[in-house]
């Protein structure tokens, strides 16, 4: 059965889309910890981060770096931090998150609410300075 991920990656499931190569996808996180809260994933569906072939893995930390640096060149931030939790969802996947505060980094703290127009005018920020 595919994740809610893969959906999302196949069109089934709308997102707000940050960034796409052809191996690697990053899209707005719906429940954010901070604006600007990004997931990046592989496009092929693998449970775990590290179960990731070396080199599939290597590029999709390669990828994150340039979503992160879009990420700090649109959400005023301190900086843009990386976690790997991996458990509530069975698709490996990085979160990004902008921070003022490392207390915005606790994935079980409170979240943010955005409307749908609020997300999509910040995926369309993001990716604008995505290069």
């Amino acid at each position: 059965m595919s994740s809610i991920f893969s959906k999302i990656v196949q069109g089934e499931i709308p997102c707000h889309k940050v960034a796409e190569s052809d191996r690697y996808f990053a899209f707005l996180d719906i429940r954010p910890n901070a604006k600007g809260h990004t997931l990046v994933i592989p496009k092929e569906e693998i449970d775990y981060l590290f179960d990731l072939e070396d080199s599939l893995l290597a590029g999709m930390i390669i990828f994150a770096k340039h979503v992160a640096k879009a990420l700090e060149a649109t959400i005023d931030c301190k900086r843009v931090g990386m976690l790997v939790v991996g458990t509530e969802v069975p698709h490996a996947h990085i979160h990004l998150i902008p921070f003022q505060h490392e207390r915005q980094m606790d994935i079980s703290g409170k979240k943010l609410d955005f409307t749908k127009e609020e997300l999509a005018a910040i995926a369309e920020a993001i990716r604008s300075n995505f290069k």
